[in-house]
């Protein structure tokens, strides 16, 4: 059983938003995407204590999947959850996909993202992508080890994503896999 509160985090292009959606709808939990939350029109960035204060409010509802990253709120969101999903996928494959995502959807707003955020990409964006293994992967890693409460779901490819659905569509939680890892 995952709980009612529900984390998805890892890198850009990992699919966050699209197990989101897929999970919330397989377990029947209202999806919140931080992305859609964060930006304002124009790709503008809320004032910081805004949108703590935007985190801490939707943390407070009975139950949610949550979806995205944004590591200043990342221990506000863990203290209200039940389960993480960490999409630990390699850096060649989630690079990939933010090119072809940004290829393909070029001028055109995703339905994971705020409404003026037409989906862009950059240099500095595919270093971060390229680099949030060696980045952001052991400060994550750091962080939920300060929460032995959470169950934490560590999901090292696409194969193991796809086990994971099922196991929901068949009403068991099955994580048990060689390269998926319950921590």
């Amino acid at each position: 059983m995952l709980g009612k509160k529900i984390m998805i985090i890892g890198c850009c292009g990992s699919g966050k938003s699209t197990l989101a959606k897929q999970l919330a709808k397989c377990i029947d939990l209202p999806l919140i995407h931080l992305d859609s939350e964060y930006w304002k029109p124009g790709w503008e960035r809320p004032p910081k204590n805004e949108w703590e204060k935007r985190v801490k409010h939707l943390c407070t509802a009975s139950s949610w999947v949550m979806d995205g990253n944004y590591f200043s709120t990342l221990s506000i969101r863990l203290a209200h959850a039940d389960t993480v999903i960490f999409l630990d996928l390699n850096k060649f494959l989630c690079t990939y996909r933010v090119i072809k995502r940004a290829l393909s959807s070029k001028q055109k707003v995703r339905s994971d993202m705020a409404q003026g955020c037409e989906e862009r990409i950059d240099i500095e964006f595919i270093r971060f992508v390229w680099n949030f293994n060696k980045t952001m992967r052991p400060r994550i890693y750091e962080l939920l080890e300060s929460y032995p409460q959470l169950k934490i779901i560590v999901l090292s490819n696409s194969e193991d994503i796809k086990r994971l659905l099922k196991s929901f569509a068949n009403n068991q939680l099955v994580v048990d896999t060689d390269s998926s890892k319950m921590i």
